[in-house]
Order: structure tokens, then sequence, then C-alpha cells
């Protein structure tokens, strides 16, 4: 189940895939549990990156949706 948060956007599985060059938020989860990355995040072939410094990620999230902050 995604996490609960303020905003309307829906969450949408990882099986229906991110759009490439759009910022979303991530869920992921970890051995702390699920929760959401605080910063946004764009798809790229073969993982992840950090929207702002296009550092790439390791990770894999459980959830995305649109970034709304």
């Amino acid at each position: 189940m995604p996490p609960v948060e303020k905003s309307n956007v829906p969450w949408q599985s990882v099986w229906v895939p991110a759009p490439f060059n759009v910022d979303v938020e991530l869920a992921v989860l970890d051995r702390d549990g699920e929760h959401t990355l605080v910063f946004p995040c764009r798809r790229i072939v073969g993982g992840w990156v950090n929207a702002a410094t296009k550092k790439r990620l390791d990770l894999r999230p459980t959830h995305w949706r649109q970034w709304t902050h």
C-alpha cells in the first residue's frame, strides 16, 4: 500500500511505467519501512536520477506519482 500523503495526486504502482523527463515522487521500501523521497526524481533508461542533481539513484521504488511540491 502506498504511503498516505496530503497530496491528492494518485500513486501509481511501478508496474505502470513512470514517464521519462517528468519530475516524480518515489515511494521506496527499505529496512525502516516504506517512505517517500524528499526530492523529485526522474526516470532514465535503466533506473532513476535525482531531478535536481542528475545523480543516479540506487533504489527500487514501490510506487510513483507526479511531483507536486
